[in-house]
């Protein structure tokens, strides 16, 4: 079994995911796209699985100072150019476990996923 968490790690979302991954025991690696990068390959995998509209964190902080002409003509393309340029763009935590793709972070989401009880 294989769970990879992708985020950033200063991110209070990430923090609690982390901790509630460590109170249920699971094993997990964590890949922070600012330290570990984030490539275009990787990028296009996420969006396959999930969707660029998905993806795209419209509540944070670097999705609002986007220009208006930015947020106007986002569509697949652009949304990936600007999640390349700016990690911090993708919603957060992006969680692959057993294959499946999974976005953000829910305590009754995680035990459905990790069926914990």
């Amino acid at each position: 079994m294989n769970t990879i968490a992708y985020g950033i790690k200063n991110c209070d979302t990430i923090k609690k995911m982390k901790k509630w991954l460590e109170a249920e025991n699971v094993a997990f690696t964590f890949h922070d796209y600012r330290v570990d990068g984030l490539d275009r390959g990787m990028l296009e995998q996420f969006e396959a699985e999930l969707g660029w509209e998905a993806m795209v964190n419209k509540r944070g902080t670097t999705y609002r100072q986007l220009s208006d002409e930015q947020k106007a003509g986002l569509n697949q393309q652009t949304a990936i150019e600007l999640m390349l340029e700016y990690p911090a763009m993708i919603k957060r935590p992006l969680l692959v476990h057993n294959n499946g793709y999974h976005l953000g972070f829910k305590p009754a989401q995680y035990q459905e996923i990790f069926q914990t009880n």
